[in-house]
């Protein structure tokens, strides 16, 4: 019995500190989920943009204003969020409506911090 305690501590010990994978430069982004309906998205935008500067993406001409709709402007203003609370994932939750992401979703001239 104190062979397979010992045998399962040390089993657990070696899986603890396997080597995680990480991204060369740790960069992260959040995004709003495809899924998620245009209620929620508002909501978000709401919060967001009552904790962070959203004026990059409600003025007609700045380069994140386009495409002009509910899932851009919520992907741009969670992603604020998420960056100006230092990027930890309970700054991307959004009542699971967004999604936290390694591929830059920068577009065109319009550029994810």
């Amino acid at each position: 019995m104190a062979k397979a305690i010992l045998t399962l501590f040390f089993l657990l010990l070696s899986c603890s500190s396997a080597p995680m994978l990480t991204l060369a430069d740790g960069q992260t982004w959040c995004v709003a989920k495809p899924s998620s309906d245009n209620a929620i998205l508002q909501q978000n935008i709401n919060f967001a943009c009552s904790n962070v500067d959203c004026r990059s993406i409600f003025q007609e001409g700045c380069p994140c204003f386009s495409p002009n709709n509910l899932i851009n402007h919520a992907s741009i203003a969670m992603n604020l969020y998420y960056q100006t609370k230092g990027r930890n994932p309970w700054n991307c939750h959004f009542g699971n409506s967004a999604l936290v992401v390694v591929t830059d979703p920068s577009y065109g001239s319009c550029t994810y911090e």
